[in-house]
């Protein structure tokens, strides 16, 4: 294998692809507590390409999945904007912007396949196109022969399979991910980071992973944002010079190894 370039410190700067499709800046955002006001995000700034795979890491309560929600117009910002392929996000919009939860949340009443149609039915979709996407997505995660099956029939990582596949049904050039693999074991979570990489290779959608895991942040990305306690800014970016397709063998080299240990010393610094 040939060496790989030394990896370079961008911290002040943002990388800045050629066609951004999610562009953030100056986004803050307080809520109410019985203590009083908390600040949980402050001057929150990002850009990310078209395509790119995009991490983001932190320690716990730096307000993460709150900075996702908002990305997927599930939570509202105190100030700041939010444009999604240029127009800004305010509200749910699954034309734009698909979301996988921690939990895979399906209904247990439904078959996978109905799991996977069930928001193309709330939009109206005739029967028959509902089924022909569902099952296109179902095949895309390796689950076409599970569609007849309950989700009290399918593994805990095939019902993250069932809600990614939900989550691309109806097509959206962003796919937000809020630690979906969280809940797994070890041997199956990375299972899942290789079948999501290959997803993902297969769709080129454009995906903003949040993680607690050092190691599948690394793994997986293009680009890893780090934010720093609360208030949650982003106190580090960095690209993963590492070539794709990547490899479990990857998780030895020095320049994962310098990567991991470079975001492990940002999250543990003290707040700034």
């Amino acid at each position: 294998m040939q060496p790989l370039a030394e990896l370079k410190p961008v911290v002040d700067e943002a990388i800045a692809p050629e066609r951004p499709i999610i562009q953030v800046s100056g986004l803050d955002h307080v809520y109410p507590s019985r203590d009083g006001p908390v600040h949980a995000l402050s001057d929150i700034a990002l850009t990310v390409g078209e395509g790119r795979f995009v991490v983001i890491v932190g320690p716990s309560g730096c307000g993460k999945s709150s900075l996702l929600m908002m990305l997927a117009g599930l939570r509202h910002q105190t100030a700041g904007t939010i444009l999604c392929s240029g127009r800004p996000i305010t509200d749910p919009d699954p034309d734009r912007v698909g979301v996988v939860f921690q939990e895979a949340n399906l209904f247990p009443w439904l078959t996978a396949i109905d799991n996977v149609a069930f928001p193309l039915a709330l939009r109206g979709v005739s029967r028959a196109e509902r089924a022909a996407r569902a099952n296109a997505m179902l095949e895309l995660v390796g689950l076409g022969d599970a569609g007849g099956r309950y989700p009290h029939e399918l593994s805990g990582g095939m019902k993250q399979r069932v809600s990614i596949a939900r989550g691309l049904v109806q097509d959206p050039p962003v796919l937000l991910m809020d630690e979906p693999f969280a809940a797994l074991d070890e041997q199956t979570r990375m299972a899942m980071g290789e079948e999501l990489l290959r997803i993902w290779s297969a769709t080129r959608k454009t995906v903003v992973f949040v993680t607690h895991s050092l190691t599948e942040a690394v793994y997986l990305a293009d680009e890893v944002l780090v934010m720093s306690a609360r208030p949650g800014r982003i106190v580090d970016r960095m690209e993963v010079e590492l070539p794709r397709p990547r490899t479990y063998e990857m998780m030895a080299g020095a320049v994962f190894g310098r990567l991991r240990d470079r975001i492990w010393q940002q999250i543990k610094a003290p707040a700034r």
